[in-house]
């Protein structure tokens, strides 16, 4: 018999069921995001491994997206899903500028993402955290979940990493931070989720906003804080 047709009426077999995974179901992506408030502004992070189930398709991706001058977004959850989303608010932000004359706020900013967040609520997957500084309300950040929730908050966390590092920001993090503090924590705090997530990975970069403007930072994997031996 011929060693292909052999092959083939043996996969027909139960006894032999072929290895393949089901691609009607969506695919879940790994991920840590972060943002916190301190007295001058807010800092933004996140994690930049990207992946599709167990493989691992981008090291070093960006997942912190410029919205305004001021204003950021941290993405997790569908990747394709997330990027259309901030390019869509991007979009009206820019509109905005032009009919309103003025930059738009930060809650505003939050507002529209959960806007398309909740009618789009059955058809993408998405988690943000908007964060940035105005000058009426200056740093602000704000959680906008999967379904299309806003909540603001001092800090908030997202993603598949964010599981493991919920009690150390309930142990660490306080209202009076300055800005070394809060990058200090924000980058414990994500490479700990890190070493524990295997959806997290890659090097860690941060967004500091303040009214004097955006400082960006990339920390890279040899840099990053170790909490133990082994």
């Amino acid at each position: 018999m011929d060693q292909g047709v052999e092959i083939s009426r043996r996969l027909k077999m139960d006894k032999f069921p072929v290895p393949f995974p089901d691609i009607t179901k969506p695919v879940q992506t790994g991920t840590t995001i972060m943002a916190t408030e301190f007295n001058d502004g807010v800092v933004i992070g996140g994690d930049t491994r990207t992946t599709s189930g167990t493989i691992i398709t981008h090291k070093v991706s960006d997942k912190i997206t410029e919205i305004t001058d001021s204003i950021y977004c941290a993405r997790s959850g569908s990747l394709a899903d997330t990027q259309a989303l901030a390019d869509i608010i991007k979009y009206y932000m820019d509109m905005y500028r032009y009919y309103i004359d003025t930059n738009p706020m930060v809650s505003v900013v939050a507002k529209q993402f959960q806007s398309l967040s909740y009618t789009w609520r059955d058809k993408i997957q998405a988690g943000l955290i908007v964060a940035g500084w105005d000058s009426v309300n200056c740093g602000q950040v704000y959680s906008i979940p999967m379904g299309g929730a806003c909540v603001r908050q001092h800090v908030t966390i997202s993603g598949s990493g964010s599981s493991y590092i919920s009690g150390y920001i309930d142990a660490y993090y306080h209202n009076q931070m300055t800005k070394n503090e809060c990058m200090n924590f924000t980058t414990n705090a994500i490479s700990l989720a890190i070493a524990r997530d295997g959806g997290s990975g890659g090097v860690i970069r941060l967004a500091v906003i303040t009214k004097d403007g955006v400082e960006r930072k990339v920390i890279l994997g040899n840099h990053l804080p170790c909490f133990y031996d082994g």
